[in-house]
């Protein structure tokens, strides 16, 4: 154990120096997948290797393949870093290796699960009474929340999807937004549906659900048909989000289920200042939502709840002779499509104890505030902004499609910062999306700095 103690130190060592030299390193990769291969590759092993000289070979062999996504000044996707405590606690997990089944694996995760559940659900402005399932991604979530929701409009028209699955069923109608994430096409891929059964709802300017245009085609429908209406927190562009209220009544008036992609939109109902954005997200039936992206927790973390736990449970448990403790009382696994699940809940909650709900809050304006001088500092430049920045996102051009794709990449490669492109209604642009609870003023201003170099030398 001493050897392991002193393993553990030089792991912390390394990790420490690597965050604490985020702040001046390069956020492109300085290494390719071919060179890294070939450090890392060769024969298999014929015999044992010290731990220590084997975490020495990984950590010198990769670093210089990390894209600094921990880094304040990675503006991609939507990427926050991790914070200290949850940082911390992801490394306790590890090394306690809880399997988070249930109660008769781990108490202990069970037990944090529900504390950090139940924190999450006064956050976001999910009802108290809702289930929480731990699962890894917004596809997931979303996956969860689907299936709920498949389960129940089913059940409604008489039918056991789990038994008897989708061959001979009642036909369900599925409506989502034009600008839905394609997570949860790939949802009712893998539910079985095929995404050619979406109905597609008609945007805003911003990328927001058209209300009117979502009650033209409910009325279309036959009354009593299985329905589901997937509605969205945050648009991956633009950060609109739909009128939740509006929406969730018109559809519950028809018998249907509210699924609310939230990945990281959701976040807004933290802040008293942005929560009238998610105003009436309580009225919906399920609900996904990232703790990898704004809350700032390592990968992977985020969450499926579902407004009826029987409901969750029932799409998603199992059990069998051998599984102490299943179909006992759901927690865990139940809520999930894993059975093997490390600790996801113990990061969640480290993080929320470290920042407590203000401290969430002013991570959510604060970010919200540094993508507004981004916009503006940029369209000071003269380069257009495309989007209303209601939140994190924002979308750039630098003229035609072919410049602001070369100016996106002369960033990348510059290193200074990094942000993606996107292709928003036909046009292409760069995406700026501000996640890290690290990123300040002067991170903004370095990179601006950047993108304008860049761009007069494109």
């Amino acid at each position: 154990m001493d050897d392991f103690h002193a393993l553990l130190h030089r792991v912390a060592d390394i990790t420490s120096q690597y965050r604490a030299g985020l702040a001046e390193r390069r956020v492109i990769a300085s290494s390719d997948v071919e060179t890294l291969a070939a450090a890392v590759g060769g024969p298999l092993p014929a015999g044992p290797t010290d731990a220590a000289e084997v975490v020495d070979e990984l950590a010198a062999a990769v670093q210089p393949g990390l894209v600094a996504t921990a880094g304040t000044r990675f503006f991609g996707f939507v990427i926050g870093g991790a914070l200290p405590a949850a940082t911390a606690a992801d490394m306790l997990a590890t090394g306690w290796d809880a399997v988070a089944f249930n109660a008769a694996t781990s108490p202990a995760a069970m037990a944090v699960e529900h504390a950090a559940g139940s924190w999450v659900k006064q956050l976001l402005g999910v009802p108290d009474g809702a289930s929480v399932g731990f699962v890894t991604g917004a596809q997931a979530a979303n996956t969860v929340g689907l299936s709920a929701a498949r389960h129940h409009v089913l059940a409604q028209a008489g039918w056991d999807v789990e038994r008897r699955g989708l061959i001979g069923a009642p036909a369900v109608r599925v409506l989502a937004s034009q600008e839905r994430h394609a997570t949860v096409d790939r949802s009712l891929r893998l539910l079985g549906f095929g995404s050619d059964l979406v109905e597609a709802v008609d945007a805003d300017g911003n990328g927001a659900i058209d209300v009117r245009h979502l009650e033209t085609l409910l009325a279309q429908g036959e009354p009593d048909q299985p329905l589901i209406v997937c509605l969205q927190a945050g648009n991956v562009n633009t950060g609109a989000c739909d009128d939740l209220r509006a929406a969730c009544d018109l559809v519950h008036a028809r018998g249907g289920w509210v699924h609310v992609d939230g990945a990281f939109g959701l976040w807004a109902a933290a802040s008293p200042g942005l929560r009238h954005l998610v105003d009436g997200v309580e009225l919906a039936d399920s609900w996904g939502c990232d703790a990898h992206k704004w809350l700032n927790v390592p990968y992977d973390s985020a969450f499926a709840m579902v407004s009826r736990p029987d409901v969750h449970a029932a799409a998603m448990s199992y059990t069998a002779a051998y599984l102490v403790g299943s179909g006992v009382l759901p927690v865990g696994a139940d809520f999930t499509a894993e059975s093997s699940r490390r600790g996801r809940g113990f990061a969640v909650w480290a993080a929320i104890r470290e920042l407590g709900a203000s401290g969430v809050a002013e991570l959510v304006d604060r970010c919200c505030a540094l993508a507004g001088r981004f916009a503006d500092s940029l369209a000071a430049q003269g380069f257009e902004i495309a989007n209303d920045v209601v939140l994190n996102q924002v979308l750039v051009s630098f003229g035609d499609d072919e410049r602001t794709d070369a100016v996106t990449a002369a960033v990348q490669q510059d290193g200074t910062c990094w942000m993606g492109g996107t292709t928003w209604r036909g046009r292409r642009f760069m995406r700026i999306s501000v996640s890290n609870y690290g990123t300040t003023e002067q991170d903004v201003d370095r990179s601006v700095a950047a993108i304008v170099r860049l761009a007069a030398q494109v």
